[in-house]
C-alpha cells in the first residue's frame, strides 16, 4: 500500500514508537486537586505541543499528542467527588491513619488513579487497601493481604 494512504496519526505513533496510553476501565473519580492536576497537565502539554510544532519535531509531536489524547479523555470522564465534612465513615477523598499488628502507623488518603502516589501517602480508590477501607469507621479493622490494620483516625484530608 502506498504511504499516501496511511493516516498521519499512525505515522506519528510509528515515528516515536509509542502506542496509546491505556485508560482505566474504572470510574474516573477525582478530588479537587486531581481535577486541577488534569487541567495543569493539559495546559502544559498544549504549550509543549506548540513548541514542538514550531520546531517541526515530529517525534516530540507524536508523544505529546498521545499524552494530550490521554489527558483529554481523563478530563472528559472525570467525576469530582468531595467527601462529606466530618464523615465518620471512610469515603473517597478522605484520609485514614491505620495501625498494624506490629504497632506501626501509616496514613493513606484515597484519591483518583492518576493522582495516586503511595510514596506521598495517596492511594488509588481501586487499590486493595482503599477497597478494604471504604465504609469503615474508627475502630474497624481492614484486612489486606492477610495483614490487619485498625483504623485509629479518619480525616477530611
Amino acid at each position: 500500500m502506498s504511504r499516501a494512504f496511511t493516516r498521519e496519526e499512525d505515522s506519528e505513533n510509528a515515528i516515536a514508537g509509542v502506542g496509546e496510553r491505556p485508560i482505566s476501565q474504572h470510574r474516573n473519580l477525582v478530588t479537587e486537586r486531581g481535577l486541577a492536576m488534569i487541567e495543569e497537565n493539559l495546559a502544559d502539554l498544549r504549550d509543549i505541543l506548540a513548541k514542538a510544532e514550531r520546531k517541526a519535531d515530529r517525534e516530540r509531536i507524536a508523544v505529546v499528542s498521545r499524552d494530550l489524547r490521554y489527558w483529554t479523555a481523563r478530563r472528559e470522564s472525570a467525576e469530582l467527588s468531595v467527601p462529606e465534612p466530618n464523615s465518620d465513615l471512610m469515603r473517597f477523598g478522605m484520609g485514614a491513619t491505620l495501625e498494624g499488628d506490629d504497632g506501626r502507623k501509616v496514613h493513606w488518603k484515597i484519591v483518583g488513579e492518576d493522582e495516586a502516589d503511595p510514596a506521598k501517602g495517596t492511594i488509588s480508590h481501586v487499590s486493595p487497601m482503599a477497597v478494604a477501607l471504604f465504609g469503615k469507621k474508627v475502630g474497624d479493622v481492614a484486612v489486606v493481604n492477610g495483614k490487619e490494620w485498625e483504623i485509629v483516625k479518619l480525616s477530611d484530608s
